[in-house]
């Protein structure tokens, strides 16, 4: 039995990493879904990854950058054209930036921020009048927002302000029937850990340091991270609102 059938999802950053893998399964379980990122030819490439042979049949990309509050406007008036509701919003979209406290400029600041925080609240702002009972909000955190690591002052910050979300949310949306939790993956394979690296051989060394540290003893894979989100996403969460569902191989734990 598919698990989203019927349902209607809207998912930031889905053109790659934990973003795409979760648009891959929530297809797969019977959701229609609407993905954005600021790259074309990488949407393009998603759709046919997610193996659906035109776009209109279970998915529909969207050019759109979350860091611009306008172009989140337009990727709601995008939803409510084609659906005209909403029943889960993935806020995966993030970026990540190591930089010495000393080193830190308002540069710095404002570009992680403008995504990995102001982003979330004004897409699922945005959505929310499409949402009814039932509707699930998963905001992709990170485990780093319980930790303490060097050089990551304005990621780990924007990572605590998701947490702060949905705990406000819940407490929000008492009475609607909409549930709002986050999603704090530990280290995964994705592209983003090549964006960190200088060189292919830097990112094989940056992997490794990251292996090491994780108790585990490898790196989670993204569809580990889709099987998560949906689970929190369909009905076999029914209870769960204002929860952080924290999926990183034990690294935060040690």
């Amino acid at each position: 039995m598919s698990r989203l059938q019927g349902k209607v999802a809207v998912i930031s950053g889905g053109s790659s990493g934990i973003g795409l893998a979760i648009a891959r399964r929530f297809v797969k379980e019977g959701a229609h879904v609407f993905i954005f990122g600021r790259r074309r030819t990488a949407l393009d490439e998603a759709v046919k990854l997610i193996g659906v042979p035109r776009i209109n049949d279970n998915v529909t990309a969207i050019q759109a950058d979350a860091s611009k509050l306008e172009d989140l406007d337009r990727v709601a008036d995008v939803v409510r054209s084609v659906k005209g509701k909403v029943d889960v919003v993935v806020s995966s979209a993030g970026v990540t930036e190591q930089v010495k406290l000393r080193e830190v400029t308002p540069e710095h600041y404002d570009r992680v921020f403008a995504l990995n925080a102001r982003a979330p609240l004004f897409l699922v702002r945005n959505l929310l009048p499409m949402m009814g009972g039932g509707g699930s909000i998963i905001l992709v955190s990170s485990a780093m927002h319980t930790m303490g690591l060097a050089n990551h002052s304005a990621y780990a910050a924007t990572k605590a302000a998701l947490r702060s979300y949905v705990r406000t949310w819940a407490a929000e949306f008492k009475d609607s029937g909409i549930r709002a939790n986050t999603l704090s993956p530990g280290v995964i394979d994705t592209p983003m850990l090549d964006d960190q690296a200088s060189s292919p051989e830097h990112a094989d060394e940056i992997r490794k340091g990251y292996i090491a540290y994780t108790p585990m003893g490898r790196l989670g894979h993204p569809d580990e991270m889709a099987a998560a989100a949906l689970f929190l996403a369909s009905d076999e969460s029914s209870f769960m609102t204002g929860a952080d569902m924290v999926v990183d191989g034990g690294v935060s734990n040690v």
